[in-house]
């Protein structure tokens, strides 16, 4: 009896001991991860970070959209996600266009836009209406329309991009700036262009400074503008400062007492954003927004200059689709026929 009683302890001491070896390894089960096994996860090093690049298609210049992300994509090995913005009616053209060609292996979202957020914000101007168009006020917008991501780039349509994205997207903004834009005095070389065929680069060019709520900005009118067509934003500091409610503002005030006007510089857009942002933006490096390649027919830069360049933006009345226009080989190196033939090139022999 005695016998049994000492077995049935040992037996029971055994189980515990057991029971206690279980719940050990459960608790302090080793991670997959950390073994010494092949896992299907990458390291935080191994993961490439998103870029996410905005573009606008807009109807009757949708094929310079697709020659900018054909100039993107083609030049850049970074993991690029193009966010193309359009309205309801040229989506389906610009994602038929996308699927049909090369592109269908880039990774993007189409967003659409609408411009009821702009009724009552634009101040009807005929001496150039494509200024008017509700994309070219997109760039105003750029948080609610890109929701995931800490930093973005924007782009203008008529731009192509020579360089590696992944440089301008790693563009340096300083505390407190929620974007960088690059100054229309930063390089030299582009000085004898902007004399010669009379543009502008101060405020004077964009604010009617005849205006008081203009003078009361305390602005100098010899202050060196900036360009938004290449934009590097911060969508923390954007939201935080409310950019796009200051943006909101000064529209209506353009409405009410017409303290702009697109006959003056770059147009509506330009302006309120250079209110807005006055001594409050970084900068991109000058070789990555070369522009005025649009702005004249008889004026070009050289040959060598262009092919240095990062970036370049044919902004102004002279797009590189239509005739007349300067440096066009450039741009069509990018271009991709359109498979609907709705969209065509602009040539003296067409």
């Amino acid at each position: 009896m005695a016998l049994l009683k000492k077995i049935n302890q040992i037996l029971l001491l055994l189980l515990v001991l057991t029971v206690c070896a279980i719940l050990y390894n459960k608790v302090h089960q080793v991670p997959s991860a950390l073994k010494n096994e092949t896992v299907d996860l990458e390291s935080p090093e191994e993961m490439e970070e998103e870029i996410p690049v905005v573009i606008c298609a807009a109807a009757g210049r949708m094929g310079a959209a697709i020659a900018a992300i054909s100039s993107i994509y083609s030049n850049t090995e970074a993991n690029v996600l193009f966010y193309i913005v359009g309205l309801k009616t040229t989506i389906p053209h610009i994602r038929k266009w996308i699927e049909n060609s090369k592109l269908k292996e880039i990774k993007y979202k189409v967003v659409e836009f609408n411009p009821m957020v702009l009724k009552g914000k634009i101040r009807q101007d005929a001496s150039r209406p494509e200024l008017l168009q509700p994309l070219n006020f997109v760039r105003f917008y750029l948080p609610l329309l890109i929701q995931k991501h800490e930093k973005v780039i924007y782009l203008d349509d008529d731009i192509i991009v020579q360089g590696d994205i992944q440089e301008l997207y790693d563009t340096k903004l300083a505390p407190g700036h929620a974007a960088a834009f690059s100054d229309d005095c930063d390089l030299p070389s582009t000085h004898e262009m902007v004399r010669s065929v009379g543009m502008q680069n101060t405020y004077m060019g964009f604010l009617d400074y005849r205006k008081q709520a203009i003078r009361d900005l305390g602005i100098s009118p010899s202050t060196c503008s900036f360009n938004p067509g290449v934009i590097v934003a911060n969508m923390t500091e954007w939201k935080h400062q409310r950019i796009t409610k200051q943006l909101e503002k000064w529209m209506q005030r353009n409405v009410e007492e017409n303290l702009y006007s697109s006959t003056l510089g770059g147009g509506v857009a330009t302006s309120p954003m250079l209110i807005v942002f006055h001594g409050k933006y970084s900068t991109i490096n000058p070789m990555w927004h070369i522009r005025h390649l649009g702005w004249s027919p008889d004026t070009r830069y050289s040959e060598h200059f262009l092919q240095e360049a990062k970036l370049l933006h044919w902004n102004g009345r002279y797009k590189p689709w239509d005739y007349p226009s300067v440096h066009t080989d450039l741009w069509e190196n990018w271009f991709i026929p359109d498979p609907s033939g709705k969209f065509k090139l602009t040539r003296p022999d067409s």
